[in-house]
């Protein structure tokens, strides 16, 4: 038994999906028993760590009066809608700059100076820009997703071997057919997996984006229950956010082993 249990640590083998499962939902259940015991046992104070069913009675009680839900569609609006627009520049402009060496010539130095900044540090000039409405929020995710996406994106199409290329051109491809045909095909994958990473980025700086002057998301709601000390409130907002969270990696990666059948690793 102990020789077929080892098989399961043996690098880039692949297990079986029960076993998968079975992994993962026990150490969920584990985490839950050990926050249990620490709570109910009264080893850590509630004002620091609330039970579970504290935390389960505040989430009820922000479902029913709405605000859970008004909270999380406001967050969800800024996170797409700063997410939408940085991947429609950051893709083509990630591809550019991967394929052509005077693109990368250009933008490289830029993006490698804005991309150390710490965006927190921008938000005295995102307010005076543009204030601190709906749209401060949207260019914090913005430039918090943006200069990532770009650079992992260009190293996913660094990354597409020159051959490819070599023997498109051999079999009478021009340049226009090369890129639309052969590189961005190649690049998909990466870019699938570039778009997965700076969504959950997104989601960390929502919190960020909605410290300032804000009356409505789930930032707001952790940061407005942290006034007042309600930590049950303060692990609902924590909690929904790492599930939507989860819940876009999932619908991401359905994406790419749907439409990019090519891909080695879906």
């Amino acid at each position: 038994m102990a020789r077929s249990f080892s098989r399961y640590f043996e690098p880039k083998k692949e297990i079986p999906r029960r076993v998968y499962l079975t992994i993962s939902a026990s150490v969920g259940i584990l985490i839950l028993i050990f926050w249990s015991f620490l709570s109910y046992g009264g080893f850590v104070e509630g004002d620091f760590l609330p039970t579970p069913s504290a935390v389960l009675s505040a989430l009820f009680t922000l479902v029913a009066d709405g605000s859970l839900a008004r909270n999380a569609w406001a967050s969800f609006i800024e996170i797409m809608t700063g997410f939408i627009l940085s991947s429609l520049i950051a893709v083509p402009l990630g591809v550019l700059v991967g394929s052509f060496r005077i693109v990368q010539a250009a933008l490289e130095p830029i993006v490698n100076f804005f991309r150390y900044l710490p965006i927190s540090a921008l938000i005295p000039l995102l307010i005076l820009w543009v204030g601190i409405g709906l749209e401060e929020k949207i260019a914090i995710i913005f430039l918090g997703t943006f200069f990532n996406q770009l650079i992992m994106v260009a190293d996913a199409s660094a990354a597409v071997p020159s051959d490819l290329l070599d023997v498109a051109y051999t079999l009478g491809a021009n340049r226009r057919m090369v890129v639309s045909r052969v590189l961005v095909p190649a690049t998909m994958p990466g870019i699938m997996d570039a778009l997965r990473v700076s969504m959950g980025v997104a989601w960390t700086y929502v919190v960020i984006a909605e410290l300032v002057a804000s009356r409505e998301g789930l930032g707001y709601l952790v940061l407005n229950a942290s006034r007042g000390l309600y930590t049950d409130q303060i692990f609902v907002g924590i909690l929904v956010l790492g599930t939507l969270g989860l819940i876009f990696d999932r619908l991401l990666r359905l994406a790419k082993e749907r439409l990019l059948p090519w891909s080695s690793d879906v």
